[in-house]
């Protein structure tokens, strides 16, 4: 297993629980230097968090909370924010409080250093990290891309087909995959589109005559963006009372690889009837691309990205 995932992938797994047990349990994770995950049951007033462990307290104390809570560089917020969630950590030390009960001291920082040292340091241009999405903002996606070190995916890296929101797309908590682009000084660059897949891949999906799904993205003055997934839209002709975000059901026309165009008819529009985003369809699971092309094959347009080399 990675030792640098996502606050949040560990902690159910059986050698998680079996390490935080017992104290003697810990003592070895201690010593081996172990990425431990707990969940996080109280921010006190002094910005500690507390970590509910099985048998024993457990203590993250402020500036072992997160990397650049000793510095100022990072905001107490990154501690609040923890409550009821996982987190990672070391164990630092094993001792007792004043009454004598058993007490472990936790880092939370010391994990984050190794995983930017030993982990993000390491990554090339084209790497594929898994991510958790933290919280979702009009300009992008803050997605964990190991021991919770925050990272973005600009919007309109999220995907092909357009969207208002990235609540249009992902939900806080839910597990991506994401493409390492590169670095901007200390910031780590990210895209998510090309994972989607390519023009070709996704119009293979569907064929001329059949009625689908679809989610109205855009309405223009010459007609109706319909998105059929999230890297394939097509256009439909006008029609009164329809706006963006609907949920549509669409007669596909005709398919067009030469201008990649997908002609539809709109048959009709509604609410939806499920708010949460449609779930994620992965064309690439390798650990690695080195190029992606989305235009198809039979036409002269060009849309590529190329992970060769730093952005």
């Amino acid at each position: 297993m990675n030792k640098f995932l996502p606050e949040g992938y560990r902690i159910q797994t059986e050698e998680n629980k079996r390490a935080v047990s017992t104290p003697a349990r810990l003592a070895e994770a201690m010593e081996r230097g172990t990425i431990l995950e707990g969940r996080v049951t109280i921010c006190d007033s002094s910005h500690n968090l507390w970590v509910d462990l099985p048998g024993m307290q457990a203590v993250i104390p402020r500036e072992e909370g997160a990397v650049g809570i000793r510095e100022g560089t990072t905001r107490d917020i990154a501690l609040i924010s923890r409550v009821n969630k996982p987190v990672c950590f070391v164990v630092t030390e094993l001792t007792c409080d004043a009454a004598g009960a058993p007490l472990a001291i936790l880092s939370r920082r010391i994990a984050q250093e190794r995983c930017q040292a030993q982990y993000l340091d390491a990554c090339r241009p084209g790497d594929i990290l898994p991510a958790c999405v933290t919280h979702l903002e009009p300009f992008g996606c803050f997605v964990d891309i190991g021991c919770g070190i925050p990272s973005l995916i600009p919007i309109d890296s999220i995907s092909v087909s357009r969207i208002s929101h990235p609540a249009d797309r992902f939900t806080v908590g839910q597990q991506l995959r994401v493409i390492f682009k590169g670095r901007e000084g200390k910031k780590i660059l990210l895209t998510h589109k090309e994972l989607l897949g390519t023009w070709e891949e996704n119009a293979a999906q569907f064929q001329p005559g059949e009625t689908v799904a679809g989610i109205v993205r855009s309405v223009e003055n010459y007609g109706i963006f319909v998105e059929l997934t999230p890297n394939l839209a097509g256009l439909a002709e006008l029609k009164p009372n329809v706006t963006v975000g609907q949920h549509a059901s669409v007669y596909i026309k005709s398919i067009l690889p030469e201008r990649m165009k997908i002609k539809l008819i709109l048959v009709d529009v509604f609410a939806p009837s499920v708010p949460e985003p449609a779930e994620l369809h992965y064309f690439i699971q390798d650990s690695h691309m080195d190029r992606w092309q989305y235009a198809s094959a039979a036409s002269t347009k060009s849309m590529e990205s190329l992970f060769t080399s730093s952005v």
